[in-house]
């Protein structure tokens, strides 16, 4: 394990957060970040894949990629997208999964930090056409408790799916660092 791991996994811990497992031991997967609702998130979801010396691909506004920022957020697991487009963005997203050896894409289904009711299914799209699993990712504020969460199986109805993975998600009673961002139905 590399130094920079044990530094990500020793700040996780001071900052009182408790990892519930490790990464997806798969080469490619999907892994939904649940609830978010600050850029924290990624400050905690970063340190907690580092600490395994594991990289979380995370998709960022490509207008971020200028330099000295650009080299640095890729250095972070950060994927420049155009959103402009959402077609475009799904598939240069499963055309860069394709390309190389092992992916772990963390996206969030809400799709913002804002509170949202009615998740967007572009995880299901790019899942089902890399052929990769989709695990159930969460970080309770509340409980200060990380994890990449337990694989969900996709059938073949993204609404339906995401809707099923949306409710599992709210059995959870999880919180968010901003509370009111993160709404359930």
């Amino acid at each position: 394990m590399s130094k920079w791991a044990r530094f990500c996994g020793w700040l996780l811990r001071k900052m009182g957060w408790t990892s519930d497992d490790g990464p997806a031991p798969e080469e490619k997967c999907v892994i939904l970040g649940v609830p978010h609702t600050s850029f924290m998130d990624f400050v905690v979801s970063y340190l907690y894949y580092r600490q395994y010396d594991a990289t979380a691909h995370i998709m960022i506004k490509k207008e971020f990629f200028f330099w000295p920022l650009g080299p640095l957020l890729k250095k972070l697991g950060g994927v420049p997208v155009d959103r402009s487009n959402s077609t475009t963005l799904v598939k240069s997203l499963i055309e860069k999964m394709d390309t190389v050896g092992t992916f772990h894409l963390c996206i969030a289904p809400e799709g913002t930090r804002k509170p949202v009711r009615k998740w967007k299914t572009g995880y299901h799209f790019i899942a089902t056409n890399v052929g990769c699993p989709v695990y159930m990712g969460y970080f309770d504020w509340s409980t200060k408790h990380i994890s990449r969460g337990h694989k969900v199986e996709l059938t073949g109805n993204a609404r339906e799916d995401t809707d099923r993975i949306q409710a599992l998600y709210e059995e959870m009673h999880l919180v968010g660092k901003i509370p009111e961002g993160y709404i359930t139905h």
